[in-house]
């Protein structure tokens, strides 16, 4: 009387609430799901399955992905999702929001900064880098933060939190370390002046000169 089991087995569906980072997607696992920019700042209804990642404002469906899975900080962006215009939406991240901030720490930094947004296919996909290398990075001391990028520029490497991060240490623990050991002064005899005779024999006072000082003694 039972019917026959489904192909498919039973899928573990998880709700979560999400906010809509100012590169307009959200953050789930470690991972990044674009949706459509307008939707930056709010609070939507995230349904996940093992296979699926299910936007929703409401009720009703905003988008679906594919859900990521293995090394974190993936991206599944959909380009339609993307504005146009990113200066006609007030406090959305764009690559002139960040460039104007990484250009109060330096040259250096803004080179750095652009690197970074230049080598994604989809530009937004670096902005999460960008935010915290201005904001984590920065916060600690701007100029080490600059003079990390420089080392960078100098170097042609390729810029990115982590890297900056272990090359301010690298600054950090250059300007901790104990300064180099100064030899102690010599203690060599000084060359003779010019002229002199210097035979290296040891010049030591007679015995008569001790004589007359004890024989002087209590007069």
């Amino acid at each position: 009387m039972l019917a026959a089991l489904p192909d498919d087995g039973f899928a573990t569906v998880e709700w979560k609430q999400l906010k809509v980072g100012r590169n307009y997607h959200v953050s789930c696992d470690s991972q990044y799901y674009s949706v459509p920019y307008t939707f930056a700042g709010q609070l939507l209804r995230v349904r996940l399955t093992a296979q699926s990642v299910t936007i929703f404002d409401g009720d009703q469906v905003v988008c679906e992905h594919s859900r990521r899975h293995g090394r974190k900080g993936q991206y599944s962006t959909v380009l339609a999702h993307a504005p146009k215009e990113h200066q006609g939406i007030d406090g959305l991240w764009s690559r002139q929001w960040f460039t104007d901030r990484a250009r109060g720490f330096g040259p250096a930094t803004e080179q750095v900064i652009a690197q970074i947004l230049d080598r994604h296919v989809i530009e937004a996909q670096g902005y999460l880098d960008c935010q915290n290398i201005l904001e984590t990075l920065g916060k600690r001391s701007r100029q080490r933060l600059e003079a990390a990028c420089q080392v960078l520029l100098n170097q042609n490497s390729v810029g990115s939190y982590s890297v900056l991060k272990r090359v301010m240490a690298t600054i950090d623990s250059d300007g901790k370390a104990p300064r180099p050991v100064v030899p102690a002064a010599a203690t060599r005899k000084p060359p003779p002046p010019a002229g002199a005779r210097d035979d290296g024999a040891v010049q030591v006072r007679s015995a008569d000169h001790y004589a007359r000082g004890r024989s002087g003694e209590g007069v």
